[in-house]
């Protein structure tokens, strides 16, 4: 077991589409400090009101946050602005990278601008929806909202006819959407840890693509690890997902979302900067691919986020 100086607040929950996820991450990485001998508290937000948000985290009294609020405030910059600004030290990254890769679309220009290859996209505003030219579009393509995480209002469309549909679910969440041209061949997720690249994970969905059902039921997905890549394709996505990790200015940990078309070329689609956290998720299994525990991927995290300075001491 471990003990920890100072107290660990578990940023969790929030308002978002995505609280049930953030509620099963922040409890994961709760049970497991508890378990490691840590000085650990729950912090469920309920509010996303800055002075509010900020008044719970200091009397709360922790000395470091373990951000576990996936979607909007906690993934978005919001809550890291907020800790900044508090001088409290936290794991991920920063308030400015936070709401730039949350943004696909500004992220996307980001790889761009840095040779990173990402699918052909169109950016759509809700104003302009009637005035799309749909014959210029080529399907299959896919639909998704400008700034939401675990797949929520994404659509796979297989032909004009799906294409209104698709485009309604996606402004139900943003004002801007992305019409992106569909990669056809294997999905991997790479994670990133202390600027190193992790073993890739495939994601092989029994349905077509990989969506929030697909996501999160249970049977819907098999994760193959080490993914059923050869040696250069898999070196390919590592160096991909860490270049782009570095390029949105990304801090301790993420994870790179990546397509490989039938040729075996890599595109990037999307970095998740607080990816799902519980033992059986995508980057605590490649973490424990490469003998890191969960408990021990918490304390890494921990100690990248206050530089080294816990003092953790052995019973």
């Amino acid at each position: 077991m471990y003990h920890k100086l100072g107290k660990i607040g578990v940023i969790f929950g929030g308002l978002s589409s995505e609280r049930e996820i953030s509620l099963k991450s922040g409890k994961a990485v709760l049970a497991a400090l508890l378990e490691g001998g840590f000085n650990a508290q729950a912090v469920d937000l309920k509010t996303e009101e800055p002075q509010e948000v900020a008044d719970i985290i200091k009397n709360s009294g922790i000395d470091v946050a373990f951000i576990a609020m996936h979607g909007r405030f906690g993934e978005d910059g919001k809550l890291q602005a907020i800790l900044e600004k508090l001088n409290v030290p936290f794991v991920g990254s920063g308030s400015l990278s936070s709401a730039l890769a949350i943004d696909k679309i500004a992220s996307m220009r980001v790889f761009k601008e840095n040779n990173i290859p990402v699918p052909r996209c169109e950016i759509l505003n809700i104003r302009k929806k009637d005035n799309l030219d749909k014959s210029r579009l080529s399907f299959p393509l896919v639909v998704k909202p400008q700034a939401q995480g675990s797949s929520i209002g994404v659509s796979f469309v297989k032909n004009i006819r799906e294409l209104d549909k698709a485009l309604d679910l996606a402004f139900q969440y943003d004002k801007n959407v992305i019409l992106q041209e569909y990669i056809d061949g294997k999905e991997l997720t790479v994670g990133i840890l202390d600027n190193c690249a992790l073993e890739p994970i495939e994601i092989s969905p029994k349905n077509k693509f990989f969506d929030f059902q697909a996501k999160y039921n249970k049977g819907m997905t098999e994760y193959i690890l080490p993914a059923s890549v050869d040696g250069n394709s898999r070196n390919q996505a590592q160096s991909l997902a860490l270049k782009s990790h570095q390029a949105l200015g990304c801090r301790h940990f993420s994870r790179v979302d990546l397509m490989l078309d039938k040729e075996g070329n890599p595109f990037i689609l999307e970095i998740n900067t607080i990816p799902g956290f519980t033992s059986t998720s995508l980057l605590p299994k490649a973490a424990l691919y490469q003998g890191i525990t969960f408990v021990d991927l918490c304390l890494k995290l921990l100690t990248l986020a206050t530089n080294g300075s816990i003092t953790i001491l052995k019973k």
